[in-house]
């Protein structure tokens, strides 16, 4: 992606070296990573996990933190990252007669107090519609380049754009009629609802794509194909293949990988918000 001279959003709030300690129950940190991994990319609650096993947080200060360079990096691109999300929506409500109210960035490493609970890095990015912000441990990028095979600028730029999707549905009310929806159904229906949640979230991602771009010229040849690589990697199918060797379609609540490729791919294209409906149609037809 060409970011030269773009504006880093005053929305960031750096926390990075700042963390709370964590003590892992039953299955320590190794089985934590890998259960929080596996929730955060096939839907859910990520957070969830933590309580799940049994972990303990508490106050930790680490005075001895300095980023890498390549940490610093990713921070300044998560920053203009952000900022391009926020010309792209402001502009993209106003034409609807809407006010675009942009959400915070917190980046920490370690672990973090969100407003939706305690969380680890290893729960992945999310965000929080308690406290309307986007939480990230920028490790996640090299968990994307070597442990998902999803690297790429755009990539992450994806992961963040998605995050700001459920953004869009809070202050829509998407993201509250759906909760509210799902705390009434079954857990299968839940998952239904969860899926088109997570595939709308997608679609707004490429819309921001398709508006960053043309505003600022910012995508270069390969980087669509890095962000669909990365929806392929993160389709529930996918990754419980991976993990358990077959899936379970009613456990699904983010998507199948053709369902993520589909509808980012889409929003990529139109850059038109309102052909992100993912509640109309049939559940087999997403």
């Amino acid at each position: 992606m060409r970011l030269d001279g773009r504006r880093n959003s005053s929305n960031v709030d750096d926390r990075r070296g700042r963390r709370t300690g964590l003590i892992a129950g039953t299955g320590g940190i190794g089985a934590l990573i890998i259960a929080a991994l596996i929730t955060w990319i096939s839907g859910g609650n990520p957070l969830s996990v933590l309580n799940n096993a049994g972990a303990v947080m508490g106050n930790q200060r680490d005075q001895n933190y300095v980023p890498s360079e390549k940490e610093q990096q990713y921070a300044d691109f998560a920053s203009k990252i952000l900022a391009g999300t926020e010309d792209v929506w402001t502009e993209e409500f106003a034409k609807h007669g809407l006010k675009y109210e942009a959400p915070k960035m917190v980046l920490y490493t370690g672990s973090v107090n969100s407003g939706c609970g305690n969380a680890t890095s290893q729960v992945g990015p999310f965000y929080c519609s308690a406290d309307r912000t986007v939480y990230i441990d920028l490790s996640f990028f090299e968990e994307m380049e070597k442990q998902m095979g999803a690297g790429g600028d755009f990539a992450y730029a994806y992961v963040i754009a998605h995050e700001v999707g459920h953004h869009v549905q809070n202050l829509l009310g998407t993201l509250g009629q759906a909760h509210d929806a799902m705390s009434r159904m079954s857990e299968k229906e839940a998952n239904r609802i969860s899926v088109r949640l997570e595939l709308q979230a997608d679609f707004y991602a490429g819309v921001w794509a398709f508006h960053d771009n043309r505003m600022f010229n910012s995508l270069e040849p390969g980087d669509i194909e890095e962000g669909l690589n990365a929806a392929s990697k993160i389709g529930d199918d996918y990754l419980q293949k991976k993990a358990q060797g077959y899936a379970v379609p009613d456990s699904f609540n983010h998507g199948r990988s053709d369902q993520r490729v589909r509808w980012l791919k889409r929003g990529a294209s139109t850059g038109d918000m309102t052909q992100g409906d993912t509640f109309s149609p049939s559940y087999d037809s997403l």
